[in-house]
This record gives structure tokens, sequence and C-alpha cells, in this order.
């Protein structure tokens, strides 16, 4: 339909969505177009109700709907815990749980039956790191885990996302008073007692409800998207395994890859126009919004080739937009990537994986903002390293 197409959102909602790489390389490189709702008319004149299933993505104020000096105020306080040669440091906690929940697996999988790679092993990473990253304390990370589920899954039926938000917010504000009440060494506790970081409670809140809500979803899809686009790719599959695993540089091609062909957010609400401004050809007035389709710009023929919806992870490796651009660039890329290719390196050092399904019969998720599958039923084998070994030595010849 082209590279800017009028669109409704859930609800009927109005807004522009932009397709082509060029579209949206040029909305997050426009200093104009703002991530405050405050310029969306729509917004500002009531027309959106409170109980609008993305009301999660736009009704909080933290970094993620600040533009500027706001966006740099709330921003600035949490980017140091998301410095890469932080996150690098937590790689020996990361393996850790990647190790524990291998063995798990290995209890699971022994009996030749099949598991939820997704459920059993994509979820559960994360998620563990990312509450131990924000001291969520285990008895509480379940209850944790479903509110941000239902809280940001657009596509449940019948769920009241006002009210679930609103449960949510309650659940962070409750670990901000524990974290001032009797601080740990965690990011929450720095945050809520930080008396400089210029955050206001309710920022506080909705900073951290971005984080531990959000945070953990990415790298959840980006796991699961690398496993299905080699399972369903039989060649890369193949090729994979005639490398050598333990070759930092292979993960990076998969993860890339991944990102690029499998965007774990598909599309992302929403930017608005604070002027008439031109993409493509195509005037959008004042007061409009915006919908990002990352999914479909990384798929562009004219930016990757007539192939692009080819998963292939030896692809040179290039720009993509799946964490975004520019001052919005994506805070938790680094934790992301690093979480992914330390599980996909032991997952595939340990395990071959084969799916148990037809690739045409993986269930989609049913949402607008996330890319990925309800599940991902595999049947698990352990690795004779003895005969991969010979193997791979037959290959090299």
């Amino acid at each position: 339909m082209g590279p800017v197409v009028r669109i409704a959102l859930p609800g009927d909602v109005p807004a522009w969505a932009m397709i082509s790489h060029r579209a949206v390389r040029a909305v997050l490189a426009d200093s104009t177009i703002s991530k405050d709702p405050r310029n969306w008319h729509a917004w500002t004149t009531g027309q959106i109700p409170r109980d609008w299933p993305l009301i999660s993505w736009v009704a909080p104020r933290n970094m993620f709907t600040a533009d500027g000096p706001d966006h740099r105020r709330l921003r600035d306080p949490v980017k140091r815990a998301f410095h890469p040669k932080r996150v690098d440091a937590m790689r020996p906690r990361i393996t850790a749980i990647v190790g524990e929940l291998l063995d798990q697996l290995a209890e699971h999988a022994a009996d030749g039956q099949p598991i939820d790679l997704k459920a059993q092993f994509a979820l559960p990473l994360p998620l563990q790191v990312i509450c131990e990253l924000f001291g969520v304390p285990e008895p509480d990370r379940p209850h944790m885990q479903r509110l941000c589920d239902t809280a940001f899954d657009q596509g449940r039926p019948g769920v009241d996302h006002a009210a679930a938000f609103a449960e949510l917010r309650a659940a962070v504000a409750d670990l901000v008073a524990a974290k001032r009440r009797t601080p740990g060494d965690d990011l929450a506790s720095a945050l809520a007692n930080d008396a400089h970081s210029g955050l206001s409670d309710a920022e506080l809140v909705d900073t951290l409800v971005l984080l531990v809500g959000a945070g953990h979803e990415t790298t959840v899809n980006l796991i699961t998207n690398a496993v299905r686009g080699l399972l369903t790719h039989p060649t890369q599959y193949t090729l994979l395994r005639g490398l050598q695993l333990d070759d930092w540089g292979v993960w990076e091609e998969v993860v890339e890859e991944t990102l690029r062909w499998a965007s774990p957010i598909a599309a992302l609400p929403l930017r608005y126009t604070t002027a008439p401004v031109t993409i493509a050809d195509v005037t959008i007035p004042a007061g409009e919004a915006l919908l990002l389709c990352y999914g479909a710009a990384n798929r562009d023929p004219a930016r990757y080739g007539t192939d692009a919806d080819v998963f292939d992870f030896r692809r040179p490796l290039g720009a993509h937009l799946a964490f975004g651009h520019g001052p919005h660039f994506c805070l938790g890329a680094s934790l992301a990537r690093l979480e992914a290719r330390i599980a996909l390196e032991a997952l595939f050092d340990r395990f071959n994986v084969a799916l148990t399904v037809k690739p045409g019969e993986l269930e989609p998720l049913p949402s607008l903002v996330a890319c990925g599958t309800k599940a991902l039923p595999v049947h698990l084998t352990r690795i004779n390293r003895a005969k991969t070994a010979r193997a791979k030595k037959a290959h090299r010849r």
C-alpha cells in the first residue's frame, strides 16, 4: 500500500503507519516529531478512552513519552545501569542462570517429551535477569510477570487494560516503598533513594514499569525468534552445526539477523507530528499519531534486497532499526544482545533442537507491538560431543 499508510489502530483510532525503512528512519531522525502525547490532537481533546488497549504505551510519564531536555532528565538516572561495561559485568550471572535453566530442560527432555522452549527457557531467563537487576523479590516475580503480560498485551480480548495498568503501577509503587524502607544493591533501590535524580514519585514508578515490563519482553521474543529462524530454515541450521559454536562472532551474526528478520518489537506506538510534515511524498498534518513499523522496515527489499524475507545469518551485517535510532535508542539493547548470545550458544552447544510442529502451525502472538509466537514446541536431544567433533573435522576437510 506504500511507505506511509493511513490506518486505524484498535478502537478505530486513526493513525499513520510508517512502513518503509526510509520512512521509519526519517521519523526517528526528525526532531520536530514528538514522543509526548500532549502533541496528539485526539489525546488532548479527550477522544482516546482511558481503557484504550494501547494506554500503557501512551499515558505514562517517563523517558518513553518525553522529548528534549525532559527526555534526558528522565533517561539519565537509569542510563548508567545499562552502560556496556556494566552490562558485560553481568555475563557470569547470566551464564549461571542459563546453565540452571538448561539443566532443568535436560531433565524434562530426558523422557523424550516435547517442551515449550519459550515458556521454559526464553521467558524465565530475561525475567530473572531484569528482576534481579531491579531487586524484585523472588516470591513477587510470577505476579509481576502476569501483570506485565496483561498490561502490555493488546491482543487479549475482554481485558480492562486501564485496570491492569493501574494494578501494575501499584505493584511497582509498593516495590519503590519497600526499597526506601530497606534498600538493597539493585537499581530500584538506587533510583528510589537518589535525592538528586530529579524524578518525581510518579515518574519513578512509570520509569520502572517501562523497564521491568517492556524490558524482558524484547529479549523473550529475540531468543524465541532466533531459534525459530534457525529451525524453519534447515540450510541455516545445517550451516550453524558446521561452525565453531564457541565463536562469539557466529552468535553476533545470528542475533543481528534475528533482530532484522523478526524484530522483537514489530510496531511501536506512538510518535506525534507537531507541525505538518512530508514523509515519502505523503504530507501529514500537525497533531497526528504515527506508528513506527520496525518489522516492516527491517524487511524492506529496497534496503535489504529481494531476499529480505529470508533468515540468513551470514548476510553482511548492516544497520537495522530493531532497537530504534537517535535519542530514544533502546537503553536495554546491549543487555538483550548479551542475554541472547549467551543463551543461544549454550542451548545449541548442549542440544540438537527440532520443531515438533510444522512451521506453519506456530501460532503468532496476537499483538500489534510484539513479534513472536505464543509457544515454541521443540524436541531436545543431548549432543554426542565425540561424534560432533568427528563430523566437524570431516566438514572442514
